[in-house]
């Protein structure tokens, strides 16, 4: 039993040292680094990929790029490849900005990606081939944004005694984005004073003289930092009771103006109301116009045409205008009375004229 077990551990020996000159002796890509990659869009990243070849590796070279996909069902992309001494670009988006950075085939396979984008960020994979050898690495680039120039500002104000709320932020930058406020003049952070890195704000209780000073804020993240300043002051808080007197006064100043607006339109209504009213009445104290010869003729023969009662002669003479005389009456009466005055006694006294308001005086 222990002869057994002596040579199958034996065997096993024999086993992991034929596999480790295997593996000291195949293909091998030499490069080192950091597994993950990070830089600033816009910005060139180089990715290594040295590789040494076995003696025993005779066949031809043929080394691939790729990027791995997320998916482990899915194939991997491929973007670049050299075999045969050829360089062929597979992805449009990148032939323009991807390029090796040495001679392939003089143990260098490493590669460069100029003006990055977000969208280059991926796992690359270097696999370099030389039959029988074979050998890969695998590196992540993460593109990111640096934080933008920051705005700094005060939230409230910057009386004595006071709380003041200094704050910080960058339109733009990939996460984590973090901020760090410091003094630059006047000494440094008062020890009473809180900051947030995550939102920029620094807090400052019971402002004082003492807090005045230069500020400057740092917006930072893995590829890069800006920074903002900002001045601070400590000014004495406003007399409260001026400030109300104030208010009071403009508010009565205000309604005052009002008033004033609210009157002006109820005077220019009634102008208008009034002249509207003058110039349609009619004025009955209007003397009448003088009538023209002509329209006394007129009237003269509309009295002779006109038609009196059976029984009641009327003369045309009112009492406004007593000029007619009693021959104008003869006349009117010899003319409308059809011979009635034939019938008359030659000596009859005539009877006495009463006058009436409508037709005049009856003959």
């Amino acid at each position: 039993m222990k002869l057994v077990s002596a040579s199958m551990r034996l065997k096993v020996a024999v086993l992991f040292l034929a596999t480790f000159n295997l593996k000291t002796e195949a293909m091998l890509v030499t490069s080192s680094g950091p597994q993950t990659i990070q830089r600033a869009r816009g910005e060139k990243v180089t990715i290594g990929c040295t590789y040494t070849p076995d003696p025993a590796d005779t066949g031809e070279l043929d080394i691939e790029w790729s990027n791995v996909s997320p998916d482990m069902t899915q194939k991997d992309k491929l973007i670049l490849s050299y075999s045969g001494g050829q360089t062929v670009h597979y992805d449009p988006s990148l032939s323009k900005r991807l390029s090796f950075t040495g001679d392939p085939k003089q143990g260098d396979a490493s590669i460069a990606i100029s003006d990055v984008k977000i969208s280059d960020t991926a796992t690359y994979q270097c696999k370099v081939k030389k039959t029988p050898g074979v050998d890969m690495r695998k590196v992540t680039l993460v593109v990111m944004v640096r934080p933008s120039v920051p705005k700094c500002w005060v939230e409230g104000g910057e009386e004595k005694g006071g709380t003041v709320s200094l704050r910080c932020k960058s339109s733009e930058g990939s996460t984590p984005l973090s901020y760090v406020w410091r003094r630059e003049s006047g000494g440094a952070i008062p020890p009473t004073a809180t900051q947030d890195p995550q939102t920029g704000e620094l807090l400052i209780r019971n402002h004082s003289e003492s807090n005045v000073g230069n500020y400057v804020c740092e917006a930072k993240n893995a590829v890069g930092r800006e920074q903002c300043k900002y001045t601070l002051y400590a000014y004495n808080p406003p007399n409260k009771v001026g400030v109300i007197v104030g208010a009071v006064i403009g508010a009565l100043l205000l309604l005052l103006l009002l008033l004033l607006l609210i009157w002006l339109l109820i005077c220019c209504c009634h102008k208008r109301r009034y002249e509207k009213e003058v110039a349609n009445e009619i004025r009955e104290d209007a003397p009448a116009p003088e009538s023209r010869p002509s329209s006394r003729n007129s009237s003269f023969r509309s009295v002779l045409g006109y038609r009196a009662h059976p029984g009641v002669i009327y003369s045309t003479v009112n009492k406004a205008q007593p000029t007619r005389t009693e021959s104008t009456r003869s006349a009117i009466y010899t003319a409308r009375s059809n011979g009635s005055s034939q019938s008359a006694s030659p000596g009859a006294k005539p009877p006495r004229l009463q006058y009436d308001s409508r037709y005049g005086y009856p003959v």
